[in-house]
């Protein structure tokens, strides 16, 4: 049987609503709320910081590099609500209309309910860590409005699948941080395990559109999908994080951009999305350039 038979993508969406109904998380009662934040735990491991590395680094205070991984973290936080909330109007714009009882059509929907706890639950993060208000610059905002109502097919998937991936491999190592906050570890804990049903209901359904395609459509999504990259991004670490660490911002931006450690691990986070992309035939030479103006790869 081919891997994108309407068969096979059933067999697999009924797979996610099983494991959905088996494991997922209520992050107003999974995660402690009322618990003080301790005051020498980082945001995020110190290694995914922007800075880490750099002299910059190895100049500031604990305190200042403690600050500024929560509001690092904080910001990465406040991109995925950004995203998630462009997520929720291209699935629903998927599935209007459709068939409404195959389980493709329903497993979309929890994935959307998924979503909107995904994204109270980061923005009650943020709010304890005290570090609200970092949104994308106002060219992004405005094109992800344009992205959100238009973006179709292997698009709006492979869209969903970048933000994702990345921000997947990240959060593995933060659940896992001795040194990282509890509130963090555990909100990335829960979007870490049922993310993992999202990416995989998008490369199913990636494989499924892009099955017969022709040249012509596989190099102008791949091209549309890497910028689409690009902007999320970008807009992952706010400027405004280096000011609430008592930085000069023009220095700290200079040396994040610049710090062959930050560009090694947004690589390390790449390389299963772009060995995706590549077998989907969407990773062009054209794409494979602009990621690389984001150290995607």
């Amino acid at each position: 049987m081919s891997r994108v038979s309407p068969e096979y993508g059933e067999d697999v969406a009924r797979r996610l609503l099983a494991s959905a109904a088996t494991l997922s998380y209520d992050p107003a009662t999974e995660v402690d709320w009322d618990e003080p934040l301790d005051p020498s735990l980082y945001g995020l491991n110190p290694e995914w910081s922007t800075l880490y590395g750099t002299a910059l680094w190895d100049e500031m205070s604990e305190e200042q590099r403690i600050t500024l991984t929560r509001h690092e973290v904080s910001s990465i936080m406040s991109t995925g609500i950004w995203f998630e909330m462009i997520l929720q109007q291209m699935v629903l714009r998927d599935q209007y209309a459709k068939e409404h009882s195959t389980a493709e059509f329903r497993f979309a929907l929890t994935e959307i309910a998924d979503e909107c706890r995904h994204s109270i639950m980061f923005s009650r993060a943020c709010e304890k860590m005290d570090a609200n208000g970092y949104f994308p610059n106002r060219l992004s905002v405005e094109a992800g409005r344009i992205f959100a109502g238009t973006a179709t097919g292997e698009i709006s998937y492979a869209g969903i699948l970048v933000a994702e991936e990345v921000l997947d491999v990240m959060q593995r190592d933060w659940m896992r941080g001795e040194n990282v906050l509890p509130l963090v570890r555990t909100t990335s804990k829960i979007h870490v395990v049922e993310e993992s049903r999202h990416m995989k209901f998008a490369r199913q359904e990636i494989r499924e559109r892009m099955d017969g395609v022709g040249a012509g459509r596989r190099y102008r999504s791949g091209v549309v999908i890497a910028v689409a990259a690009n902007i999320i991004v970008s807009n992952m670490v706010n400027k405004r994080v280096y000011a609430a660490a008592g930085l000069d911002t023009k220095r700290a931006l200079a040396e994040a951009k610049s710090n062959p450690h930050r560009k090694a691990m947004m690589r390390s986070s790449c390389v299963h999305l772009m060995e995706f992309l590549s077998e989907s035939g969407l990773l062009s030479k054209t794409a494979m350039a602009i990621y690389k103006r984001v150290d995607m790869i």
